[in-house]
C-alpha cells in the first residue's frame, strides 16, 4: 500500500513534465511551420529577375517544375524548391497552359504563373479598316508583328480557297474591326474570324431589306455596299448614294463610279485617276461594263451594308463631291454637269489660295 501511495504522489509531477514537453514540441512545430510557410510563400511570390518586358513561351506538354527550371536556368528566379513544395499541397499553379506570355519588370512569379494557368497569352492587335481592300489587308499582314503569314505568295484566288470562300476573291468578306491574336497565330485563322463576323452580319441584315431593290442575292449586296463605302464616309449620305445606284441599275444605266475603276487597275494606280484609266476596259470599269462589278472592291461597314439593302426613295441619278466632304445630288445630267463645274471652280480657288499663301 505504501508503494501505491508513493506512485500516486509522484503522478502529478510526471504529468506536469509531460505537459511541458508537449508545449515545447507544439511551440517548435509552430515556429518551424511558420518558417516553412514563410519560405514557401516568399519563394512563390519572389520577383522575377527581368529589367524589361520579356516574352516567355510555355511549351506544349511542359510541366510547372520544368517551366520553373527554365526560368532558373535563365537566372530569372532564385530557385524552384518553394514552388515544388507548394505544388505538393496545392494545385493552384499546376494546370498551366502552353503559349507565349509576357513577363513585366518586377513581376511576382505568382502573378506570372496565374496568367499561365488562365491562358492569358500576350495579345497583338490587327485592325481592318472600313474601305480597305484585300490588297491593303494582305500588305498589312505581311508587316504584322508576330503573325505567321501562311497566305504569303498566294494568288487572290488561292487566298480565297485558303479562307474557305467559294468565290474568286475574299474581297469584301472581312468585317472591319480590331482583332487580337497571340504570337505565331496564322493570318488565315485571323481572317477567318473577320469573315465569320461579316457573314453573320450580312445574314442578319438580308431578311430586313426593303425598298425597290435591284439586287437579288446577298453577295450582290456586299458588292454594292463596298462601292457605297468607297464613295462616302458620311452616314447621312449612304442611303441616298445607294438610291442613285439602284436607280441607275433599274434603268439600265452604267454605274460610272471611279472607285471601281481604281480597283481594276490597283497595281498601277498612283493616286490620280486619268481619262485613260476611264477608257481602259477592265472587269471593274463601270464606265465600260453594265451592272455591278464581279466582286466587291473593299470591306464594307455595317452602315454601308444597311444602305445597300435599304436605299432612300429618291429620283437622283447623279452625284458629285461638294468640296466639303459630302456630295451634291441631281436628277438630270444637265444639273450634274453644272454641279461638276461648280466643284472644279471651287477646287481651283482653293488651289490659288494655297499657292498665294
Amino acid at each position: 500500500m505504501a508503494e501505491k501511495d508513493e506512485k500516486k504522489k509522484q503522478s502529478p509531477k510526471k504529468k506536469s513534465a509531460l505537459s511541458l514537453v508537449m508545449i515545447v514540441v507544439a511551440v517548435i512545430t509552430v515556429v518551424i511551420g511558420g518558417g516553412g510557410y514563410f519560405y514557401v510563400s516568399s519563394g512563390v511570390n519572389q520577383t522575377i529577375n527581368s529589367d524589361k518586358v520579356t516574352l516567355f513561351t510555355v511549351n506544349n506538354g511542359e510541366t510547372l517544375l520544368k517551366l520553373c527550371a527554365r526560368l532558373e536556368k535563365q537566372q530569372m528566379v532564385s530557385g524552384c524548391l518553394p514552388l515544388k513544395i507548394h505544388s505538393k499541397i496545392s494545385d493552384t499553379y499546376t494546370k498551366i497552359k502552353s503559349g507565349t506570355y509576357e513577363i513585366e519588370p518586377e513581376m511576382p512569379l505568382s502573378a506570372f504563373l496565374l496568367a499561365v494557368v488562365e491562358g492569358r497569352q500576350k495579345q497583338y492587335a490587327f485592325t481592318i479598316i472600313e474601305g480597305e481592300n484585300i490588297y491593303q489587308v494582305l500588305d498589312k499582314i505581311d508587316k504584322a508583328k508576330y503573325l505567321n503569314n501562311d497566305l504569303k505568295g498566294k494568288s487572290i484566288k488561292k487566298v480565297a480557297e485558303a479562307l474557305d470562300l467559294p468565290y474568286e476573291s475574299p474581297e469584301g468578306w472581312l468585317y472591319p474591326e480590331t482583332y487580337n491574336y497571340a504570337l505565331n497565330s496564322t493570318a488565315s485563322d485571323l481572317l477567318k474570324r473577320a469573315i465569320a463576323k461579316q457573314k453573320s452580319l450580312l445574314t442578319s441584315l438580308w431578311p430586313d431589306r426593303r425598298g425597290n431593290l435591284t439586287i437579288y442575292k446577298p453577295y450582290q449586296a456586299l458588292i454594292l455596299a463596298s462601292i457605297i463605302e468607297k464613295e462616302s464616309s458620311a452616314d447621312a449620305e449612304r442611303s441616298v448614294i445607294s438610291s442613285v445606284f439602284h436607280n441607275r441599275l433599274r434603268d439600265g444605266m452604267r454605274l460610272q463610279t471611279d472607285p471601281t475603276v481604281i480597283y481594276g487597275i490597283w497595281h498601277e494606280y498612283e493616286g490620280d485617276i486619268t481619262r485613260q484609266h476611264l477608257k481602259q476596259k477592265t472587269r471593274y470599269n463601270t464606265y465600260r461594263i453594265d451592272g455591278l462589278p464581279p466582286t466587291p472592291i473593299a470591306n464594307a461597314s455595317k452602315a454601308s451594308l444597311e444602305a445597300a439593302l435599304n436605299p432612300a426613295s429618291t429620283d437622283y441619278y447623279y452625284f458629285v463631291a461638294s468640296g466639303d466632304g459630302e456630295h451634291v445630288f441631281n436628277q438630270t445630267l444637265e444639273q450634274h454637269n453644272r454641279a461638276v463645274r461648280n466643284y472644279l471652280r471651287k477646287q481651283r480657288l482653293e488651289s490659288l489660295k494655297k499657292n498665294n499663301g
